[in-house]
């Protein structure tokens, strides 16, 4: 028994729909895409069933991927636009500022910097007493070569 158009679409509405479900449990937009356009061609295929099954289908298939996807894009990159990452690396610190935590002297890594919310192991060319306000200027691993502000 072949598949009819209504039939098929039919069968493109169940697929999208239970598409549609998965990606409900686990989101990421994965599925999205895929079961937008199994529905749309499955609504085509219910109200007309011979363009469904006809050479016109791979033609509504691209019409409606092509900005489907892009709305999707779109829609995902307003939900979560790209941000710099969470994490600090040891490049991204110089020139920022800190507050001295533990006193900071040449040749030891012993004095401790306060930049942002972190912590970080610290030396200078001269000594810096707690409290003080420094720049950092260099940065390599976990530790950073600062200089105080005056």
């Amino acid at each position: 028994m072949a598949l009819g158009g209504s039939e098929l679409g039919l069968a493109f509405i169940i697929i999208g729909i239970l598409m549609l479900l998965a990606e409900l449990s686990s989101p990421g937009a994965f599925i999205l895409v895929p079961a937008t356009v199994l529905l749309v061609l499955g609504f085509v295929g219910m109200v007309a069933p011979d363009i469904l099954i006809s050479w016109w289908s791979p033609v509504i298939v691209a019409v409606v991927v092509i900005p489907v996807t892009y709305v999707t894009m779109r829609m995902y990159q307003k939900l979560a636009p790209p941000a710099p990452p969470e994490t600090t690396v040891a490049t991204s610190l110089v020139g920022m500022t800190g507050v001295v935590t533990t006193e900071v002297s040449p040749n030891n890594l012993k004095g401790k910097v306060r930049i942002e919310h972190d912590v970080w192991s610290a030396t200078s060319s001269k000594a810096i007493p707690a409290g003080k306000k420094v720049v950092v200027k260099t940065s390599e691993g976990v530790h950073v070569t600062v200089e105080e502000i005056n």
